[in-house]
């Protein structure tokens, strides 16, 4: 399964929702791409934290048209170089830094009325490039109007899912006390809680463990909101939800839409469930997230909620079964979407190493570079891969006493041999005018 570009995950994280409506209103995409402008991003690659109002649009044309892997960057042939002569180039650079504010349109009017250049023979884009490659492409932003905001519900369970982590109780793991990490997932519409689990941690690994399990049970969402933590921004996330056709949307900075509801879901966490729980029951976390799924399974689905009026969460799911979108034949490639891939040099002897073991490759990959798809969770190597993502054999755990008696492939020595010259030989020649000599 080949790796989808960091750029591509990063241009659709940007699009968010757009990519998921069905129907905008008059104006309302041109609204939303300009909201989207003006946030700050981390753009790889680079130090620019805003992305241009047209890029935006041009990125959200291309994925309706060609989906994810038109969001993938394509290398020009000429990139770096620039076809205008330099006192054009001159002009251009000059006409930009003399008002900041002036548009690409602005300055091409400027110099065709100046002479400098003629009607009609400056392409936008070169001079986009252009002024792109001396940090000047963009426009400062102007004031705009405070933001409405408005309380919302999703139109129907499975629509929109919101990821978050909530600290939690000390609980024993591996021999010693360690904090704990409640990472849920959350259905808009009806308040029930996808799954749930309590982590040693609050990294990539354990969310897209509790989204696994949250598939499993209650099928695709179609929108899932999170935060702009470093763990919601993992490559291997992204490319999971890329891949299930699931839109991950990430909240803006101090304004986290819908986390209200999961702050409601953590408060009642707190006080009906980790208030309630007898701590000298609890000796490692599959002990806690017992208790926990218990609890959500037999209480927290089957109570009456006040934001539903007055239906249970799990009635209130139940309702929208047939719009919710199930797994179907993705079920069966799951574990392969969640697998990760890491790059590692084969030794000598047909080994490589993962996570401390030692583990046997088809001994013609000794010396080359290969790629082990792991299972993360478990830390078991299924197997191995090229560079395109092409399997090219298993890999086991090395057994070195069952080395001891193993049959080798070994090289035929007569293919190491050089052929036997037939004709002037400089070894002989010297030899018989050596011994010629003597005899003499």
């Amino acid at each position: 399964m080949n790796r989808i570009n960091p750029i591509a995950l990063f241009r659709l994280s940007v699009l968010g929702s757009l990519t998921s409506r069905e129907r905008l209103d008059h104006g309302e995409l041109q609204q939303t791409i300009r909201a989207l402008a003006e946030r700050e991003y981390t753009i790889p690659g680079t130090r620019r934290r805003h992305v241009a109002e047209k890029t935006i649009q041009g990125w959200y044309y291309t994925y309706l048209a060609q989906g994810i892997d038109g969001l993938t960057p394509k290398t020009r042939v000429d990139r770096g170089q620039s076809k205008l002569s330099q006192a054009i180039q001159t002009a251009i650079l000059a006409a930009k830094r003399d008002n900041p504010r002036r548009s690409i349109r602005q300055i091409r009017q400027l110099l065709e009325a100046a002479g400098t250049v003629a009607r009609g023979s400056l392409s936008r884009s070169t001079v986009h490039r252009l002024l792109q490659q001396h940090g000047l492409s963009r426009i400062s932003g102007s004031a705009s109007l405070p933001e409405e905001k408005r309380s919302f519900v999703a139109a129907s369970a499975g629509a929109i899912w919101y990821g978050d982590v909530m600290h939690g109780p000390r609980v024993p793991h591996e021999g010693k006390l360690v904090k704990g990490y409640l990472v849920s997932l959350f259905d808009d519409a009806s308040r029930l809680v996808a799954h749930s689990a309590f982590c040693p941690g609050e990294t990539a690994l354990d969310i897209e463990g509790v989204l696994k399990q949250a598939l499993l049970k209650r099928g695709l969402p179609i929108k899932l909101v999170v935060d702009n933590g470093a763990a919601y921004r993992a490559e291997t996330l992204q490319g999971i939800c890329a891949r299930l056709g699931i839109h991950l949307i990430y909240c803006r900075p101090y304004a986290p839409e819908g986390k209200g509801k999961l702050e409601r879901w953590h408060r009642t966490c707190r006080d009906q469930f980790l208030s309630e729980l007898d701590e000298r029951h609890i000796n490692s976390f599959e002990d806690l997230n017992a208790r926990l799924w218990a609890w959500l399974e037999r209480v927290y689905h089957h109570t009456p909620h006040a934001g539903l009026d007055g239906m249970t969460p799990l009635a209130r799911y139940q309702q929208d079964l047939s719009k919710i979108r199930s797994l179907g034949a993705l079920a069966a490639q799951l574990d392969a979407l969640f697998r990760y891939r890491v790059s590692r040099r084969v030794r000598k002897d047909g080994t490589v190493s993962y996570q401390g073991a030692r583990f046997e490759v088809p001994f013609e990959l000794s010396g080359k570079t290969v790629c082990l798809v792991v299972d993360p969770h478990s830390g078991a190597v299924i197997e191995v891969e090229d560079e395109h993502g092409k399997g090219i054999g298993a890999a086991t755990p090395l057994d070195a006493l069952g080395n001891l008696d193993r049959q080798r492939n070994k090289s035929d020595p007569t293919d190491a041999a050089p052929a036997s010259p037939s004709g002037p030989n400089l070894i002989e020649l010297t030899y018989r005018q050596y011994y010629d000599r003597k005899g003499d």
